[in-house]
């Protein structure tokens, strides 16, 4: 309560009565060039076509120090004709010899560099970026939410050069008019912003003043005039692809699936349409993802499904359309990864996997083969955003050996994924209203009854702003429907994410003639987004019944939450600091049957020095935490008191060493549990062209109650739980080596092990005691025994077992690596060269970490897999 009451006085002195500070707009006005040469883009700024419209300059710095003089000017031109956008900087220096030319792969942004921002379609939320480095190293975001996302996934085709002379250094850009979006008006006006980099020390300068504290960075935005009959552009590009693989691994004896080696051959096609100047059709048929990188290896204790970000380009282009996370905030621990759209559901792995019988052996696929994917997307000039998403996976099945001949088992329905998004921009584009629907439907077969055969979810959002986008009110409502046999609708209510058999929930109850189950969710919010006061409060929720994991990513339900953020943020520079920020919050949960299972109070804050250097650091105070989950169905558990606490550094990122470090950790309060994590980075740059880094982590998880597994003795429920002691490590490694803008080598490998032991093991009898040791009744030496990898309970001491469970010591050792050339040996068009490799298996868990990754990784042979793809861009 006293937390509240600090919180409502710090909002009520927050309030600023006044709106944002009104800025006036620069206006760039250029002229069309058709019928006249076009520059070449060489960078040296030469022809007398440039003569035709005057330099606009007057930059301003935005960081450290706000609209003072930058240390060095910077001038642009633009000029159009009917197919291309032209931009000229002139980054004035009077040192050009001192000007940072470091190499980077595509979007590194490293060194000295100048980027121009449009925002084409004048609606003040997104806006297309194009940055060039001094090196000559081409970088492209699209922008959205207002400058809150940047996406350096999107890949359009334009042309850029640079060139270093006695006053600095100059860039020329040629944008295809195709690459962009924007209306049919006859003549328009865009909005433009350009940004400079001054790597020396470490300065941004603006075109057009945007003050830190701004609540947006588009709606900041200068004017571009003078745009008159610009000629819509219906894209055309296809890009087929050919893929060779070499497949090499340890053969299995008798194995007929794993005789040591696999050779293949691939290709697809990926296209764009432009159906209008601002509306696209993407389509990709039987797409390869051969050289997306591995993910990060983790392990899941706690029973839920990892998150993944999407790597697949098909899938990450204009993903902010799409995209429908339906509960971030600024406080965080409001589920902010569950979102209505998770395309990783698309081609997933096999869910399905058959009983094998003695002497058989099994092929079962990796992943689920798309037969095609389109997606037709984008935003009018009247505020429309605009997403459809259609794709159908193929049937798999697992193909099985046996001495009798062969067999096979369907392990992944054929299945259509569709997704619809729709969103309207109105009221000067200061608020929105908006809606998506997802259905998954598949032809299921025996084998895989226990999927959903329909899935369903769909949501209406608004978002409204106004004192120059001072204040915000946001929200959604969210529905979920699934359909499917008895046993697959009960193995849903079972799940880890609903746990309806949940032991002592009045309100939930497993129902297996139930073939359906609907369910609800939503978040809103209030809020205050400019200033160096800043707030936001809101409440979000998710019913028993809602279920989003076919198409979406969903990992709790049952969940009421209120959640309070209160932060300050100078952006004014201090006599050894460059600006910092402070932050406190606080987080309320309950479930559906109003238990109060979580009260979360935590600060956080970075400090941003005069030497370039970071430090952040926060803690956490939780009185009341309770677990619905931890006992996989049983009753709610009391966890106890929790503390928390962070802190990290970073150094200097310009130089050519720099360190990265970061601590972190827990305490249950009364000895429940602990946990530390560890880790670092080393960055180290010895030329513009190469760059080596390493980032080893070190955690160390004790937990002594972690729950084993679920027994009956006497018809009566056994929470069987141990006191675990994980230890994980890892280093990945990366090395870039740049050899030209569209040339490079790329390497990233990561040895990875996490081992756990058991002890103490114990059943829970008490879960919600207030005190740790009451909670629990520890197995005596006398009722515990074991062989063989299993555990026997004798709870009575009556010589005969009441029931047993595997021995849960685990080690998992991987190391997964990717080498990679790539040269874009035309704008677009792309050849790859790949060699990866894969060791994951099971170890001693009795070996030391160190010990463990030498056994496993450097004595065992690898997967090894090679590919080499070409692919060819045709441009209209």
């Amino acid at each position: 309560m006293k937390f509240l009451i600090t919180l409502s006085i710090l909002f009520v002195f927050s309030i600023e009565t006044k709106g944002q500070e009104q800025i006036p707009k620069k206006i760039y006005t250029t002229i069309s060039i058709d019928g006249k040469s076009a520059p070449k883009i060489d960078g040296h700024i030469e022809e007398g076509i440039w003569d035709e419209v005057s330099w606009s300059g007057k930059y301003v710095q935005r960081s450290p120090n706000e609209n003072r003089d930058p240390t060095e000017q910077t001038m642009l031109k633009i000029l159009y004709d009917e197919k291309n956008i032209y931009v000229a900087f002139k980054c004035m220096d009077k040192d050009p010899q001192g000007v940072v030319r470091r190499l980077s792969r595509r979007d590194g942004f490293d060194g000295d560099w100048v980027e121009i921002n449009i925002d084409s379609n004048f609606d003040k939320t997104t806006a297309f970026s194009f940055t060039i480095t001094a090196a000559g190293v081409k970088g492209e975001e699209f922008i959205s939410n207002n400058g809150s996302n940047w996406d350096p996934t999107w890949n359009p085709i334009w042309y850029a050069a640079t060139n270093i002379d006695e006053d600095g250094w100059t860039a020329e850009i040629r944008i295809p008019l195709s690459q962009i979006r924007f209306g049919k008006e006859e003549e328009q006006i865009w909005g433009i912003q350009s940004t400079r980099r001054y790597f020396r020390s470490e300065e941004r300068s603006v075109w057009q003043r945007s003050p830190q504290n701004s609540a947006g960075w588009v709606s900041d935005f200068g004017e571009l005039h003078g745009l008159k009959n610009l000629t819509p552009q219906k894209q055309i590009e296809i890009q087929p692809y050919s893929v060779l693989s070499l497949e090499t691994y340890e053969a299995e004896p008798g194995n007929p699936y794993r005789d040591g080696s696999d050779i293949g051959i691939n290709a697809g096609l990926d296209g764009k349409i432009g159906i209008t100047s601002d509306l696209k059709l993407d389509f990709t048929i039987n797409p390869d993802f051969g050289q997306v990188e591995a993910d990060p290896s983790a392990i899941a204790l706690d029973g839920f499904q990892i998150f993944f970000p999407e790597q697949r380009p098909f899938f990450i282009e204009s993903k902010n359309i799409f995209d429908y996370r339906f509960s971030t905030s600024r406080s965080g621990n409001t589920f902010g990864f569950d979102n209505l759209f998770y395309s990783r559901r698309i081609g997933r792995a096999p869910q399905g996997y058959p009983t094998l019988t003695r002497n058989e052996y099994l092929d079962l696929p990796d992943n689920t083969s798309i037969l095609g994917a389109a997606k037709f997307s984008g935003k009018t000039s009247k505020g429309w955003s605009i997403g459809i998403l259609e794709s159908v996976t193929q049937q798999e099945s697992a193909q099985i050996s046996n001495p009798d001949g062969a067999r096979e088992s369907v392990v992944e329905p054929l299945t259509n994924y569709t997704v619809g998004r729709l969103k309207k921009d109105f009221n000067n584009n200061n608020s929105s209203i908006g809606g998506i629907i997802t259905s998954t439907n598949r032809s299921l077969t025996p084998e895989t009854d226990f999927l959903h055969s329909n899935a369903y979810s769909s949501a209406i959002d608004f978002d409204h702003n106004w004192k120059q986008r001072t204040w915000y009110i946001r929200g959604n409502l969210v529905f979920s429907h699934v359909e499917g046999s008895e046993e697959a609708i009960t193995s849903t209510q079972r799940s880890i994410t609903h746990l309806f058999q949940r032991e002592g929930a009045s309100h939930l109850s497993v129902d297996t003639s139930k073939t359906s189950l609907t369910g609800s969710g939503g978040n809103f919010q209030f809020g205050k987004a400019s200033g160096n006061w800043r707030f936001e409060t809101g409440t979000t929720w998710r019913s028993p019944e809602l279920e989003l994991n076919d198409l979406g990513f969903q990992r709790q339900s049952d969940d009421i939450r209120h959640y309070a953020w209160l932060g300050y943020r100078t952006t004014k520079p201090l006599k050894r600091v460059r600006q910092y920020s402070l932050n406190a919050n606080q987080i309320t949960a309950f479930d559906f049957e109003g238990n109060l299972n979580s009260l979360l109070w935590y600060s956080n804050g970075f400090v941003n020095l005069k030497n370039n250097w970071w430090v952040n650091g926060g803690f956490s105070i939780q009185p009341i935490k309770y677990s619905n989950y931890a006992l996989r169905g049983g009753p709610r558990l009391n966890q106890g008191k929790e503390f928390g606490y962070f802190n990290g550094w970073i150094s200097d990122s310009r130089k050519r060493i720099r360190f990265n470090f970061n601590n972190s950790g827990t305490w249950g309060l009364g000895g429940a549990y602990q946990f530390y994590q560890i880790s670092a980075a080393i960055i180290y740059q010895p030329t513009n062209a190469l760059q080596v880094s390493l980032q080893p982590s070190y955690n160390d998880n004790t937990d002594n109650l972690q729950f084993v597994s679920t027994k009956l003795l006497n018809g009566e429920a056994r929470y069987i739980n141990g006191s675990i002691k994980q230890k994980t490590l890892s280093f990945p490694l990366r090395i870039d080596y740049i050899l030209r803008p569209d040339l490079s080598i790329q390497y990233w490998g990561q040895p990875y092990i996490s081992r756990g032991r058991y002890s103490k093991f114990k059943y829970i009898s008490n879960p919600t005691a207030s005190e740790f040791e009451d909670r629990f009744t520890e197995f005596q030496p006398n009722q515990i025994s074991y062989a063989s990898g299993n555990y026997s309970i004798d709870e009575n001491l009556d010589g005969i077992e009441d029931y047993s469970f595997f021995e849960p010591d685990f080690a998992f050792v991987q190391f997964r690596s990717n080498l990679v050339l790539r040269w874009e040996y035309i704008p677009g068009s792309e050849f790859f060269l790949v060699w990866s490799q894969d060791v994951s298996q099971s170890g001693d868990y009795n070996e030391g970490l160190f010990e463990g990754l030498q056994s496993n990784i450097l004595n065992s042979k690898p997967q090894n897999i090679f590919l080499v793809k070409l692919t060819y861009r045709f441009v209209k």
